[in-house]
């Protein structure tokens, strides 16, 4: 195989990674999440498998051009298929770890070197980059967003991508993410999914766990943004308390996450857990991705 043949080889690899983890995300029954047969009134599971099939285009062609390019095109391939916002915060998270797993894959570094390389991503942002994510998120209109002093995402933004996310990683965990070389996914979420799988727990299990794990350690930011920080709070807190009685290990545990999802499905869902979901897709894509660097 060519270098040429070997690089689209990899990024295909990438993008199908990408793909799998908002599929499989999608699909595991995490409470106030959106699955199969547990619809929102503007968002379905339906939608969420479109959006998935929509960001493989974009994401195979990482490696040729920006990154902020690459967002703005998934989310406008996505706006192509559906009108709600399914994947804005998985788009923002898988992008960068996309690009950083073609990197790695291109220089044969080992898989405990892909955050160091994402790292090297993340710093290499541009102001062009920014201005193409904030159309990108002008594009997805997510709920809940207000408006900040500072490179606020209705203007243009005169700081990189990473210096604009470090503007808002108090207030946002995506934000968060990047700011932080994507800590709580190669810190808290990844870990806890690879300790599920290793447990032999079945993928929606282990990704439902991923979930309450990820949850309980960190407020979730959109339900902070709609509902309020109290609310957030009391969300997190659920989420311990689930995993206290056993989690998706013990028929107490099932029946307190049961519990959990009946309560934070509010009519305008705002105790929606989303980016605790978000960061749990960008675990399962650096799993897999795993996966496939040590074949």
């Amino acid at each position: 195989m060519t270098a040429e043949g070997g690089a689209a080889q990899i990024a295909g690899d990438v993008a199908a990674a990408a793909q799998l983890a908002c599929l499989l995300e999608a699909t595991a029954p995490k409470p106030g999440n959106v699955s199969p047969g547990r619809s929102f009134g503007d968002l379905t599971y339906e939608d969420l498998l479109i959006s998935a099939a929509a960001i493989g285009g974009p994401l195979a062609g990482i490696g040729t051009r920006p990154l902020g390019t690459t967002i703005r095109l998934a989310i406008e391939a996505t706006r192509r298929w559906t009108r709600s916002n399914t994947n804005l915060g998985m788009v923002l998270l898988l992008a960068p770890l996309a690009r950083a797993a073609l990197l790695a894959g291109k220089d044969a570094v080992r898989y405990s070197e892909l955050r160091d390389v994402l790292r090297h991503v993340l710093d290499q942002t541009t102001v062009d980059d920014a201005r193409e994510v904030y159309a990108a998120i002008r594009l997805a209109a997510p709920g809940g967003l207000g408006h900040v002093h500072q490179q606020d995402v209705a203007d243009e933004p005169t700081v990189t991508l990473l210096e604009a996310m470090r503007l808002g990683a108090g207030r946002d965990g995506i934000a968060h993410e990047y700011a932080s070389g994507f800590a709580t996914t190669f810190e808290t979420a990844a870990p806890a999914l690879r300790r599920a799988r290793s447990d032999g727990l079945s993928w929606n299990d282990a990704i439902v766990e991923t979930f309450l794990t990820t949850l309980a350690a960190t407020p979730d930011s959109h339900v902070a943004r709609r509902g309020g920080a109290v609310l957030a709070a009391d969300v997190s807190r659920r989420a311990c308390s689930a995993l206290a009685a056993g989690g998706v290990r013990a028929e107490e545990g099932r029946r307190a996450i049961a519990d959990m999802d009946r309560a934070l499905r509010d009519p305008q869902h705002l105790a929606n857990p989303g980016t605790t979901a978000d960061l749990t897709a960008a675990a399962i894509f650096v799993v897999l991705v795993d996966g496939v660097m040590r074949a």
